[in-house]
């Protein structure tokens, strides 16, 4: 889907591995191809600028092995940049991560892409829009988080909702794609996609389900 288009078409569903069995993590990539999620969203937290540790570019290097999946690495750390290339030559496609942890947006939005990866940037709900608008001609996907960075299985919080569509406004007829993540389920799939979602990050609402495939097929029929 084209955010300045009125082109409805599938909305694509990137499984959080957060909300999976960290000792079956090979297996979980594997399942996630097998139920066709689109993406394999990847959390990265380093305590700091989250209050919660994640794993690292270790992580993302071994579960390269076992899919051939799109690799959405979500940087929750403070000063990306510094990691940006390891994350890279551990095998991220897209590499996004949030405007006021890094010292340099800029620099660090052009070594993704002068590695031929996906960029974007995440804004938290608190986290005004103009904090991605000088970089629109650079990115392909905005992230705008549906509760606070640094837990899985949060509640949704709505108001995120008048975002994504202030979002899409302002992308215009750019090549951007507008991520959600957080707070997903089956109660607002649908409010997702209507206001403007193209990418719907689930985590719990995958992996604690009793069928995954088929919420992954729910998600990509609403």
């Amino acid at each position: 889907m084209r955010n300045g288009g009125k082109d409805m078409s599938k909305v694509k569903v990137a499984p959080s591995i957060l909300s999976a069995d960290f000792a079956k993590m090979a297996e979980a990539v594997q399942n996630l191809d097998k139920w066709h999620a689109d993406v394999i969203h990847c959390d990265v937290m380093d305590g700091v600028f989250v209050p919660n540790i994640t794993f690292g570019m270790d992580m993302i290097k071994a579960l390269r092995k076992y899919t051939n999946g799109i690799l959405d690495v979500h940087l929750m750390i403070i000063k990306p940049e510094k990691y940006i290339p390891q994350f890279i030559a551990a095998g991220a496609d897209v590499i996004t991560f949030h405007p006021d942890a890094s010292d340099n947006v800029a620099g660090a939005l052009k070594t993704i892409k002068d590695a031929g990866k996906k960029c974007g940037l995440v804004l938290n709900p608190d986290k005004p829009l103009s904090m991605i608008e000088p970089y629109l001609d650079i990115i392909d996907v905005v992230i705008i988080m549906g509760v606070y960075a640094g837990f899985g299985g949060q509640s949704f919080i709505p108001e995120t909702l008048d975002k994504v569509r202030e979002c899409k406004k302002l992308i215009g007829d750019r090549n951007i794609e507008i991520e959600m993540d957080g707070g997903a389920s089956p109660k607002n799939f649908k409010e997702l996609k209507e206001a403007g979602t193209d990418i719907i990050v689930a985590g719990s609402a995958v992996f604690k389900a009793e069928d995954p495939a088929a919420v992954i097929e729910q998600i990509h029929n609403v």
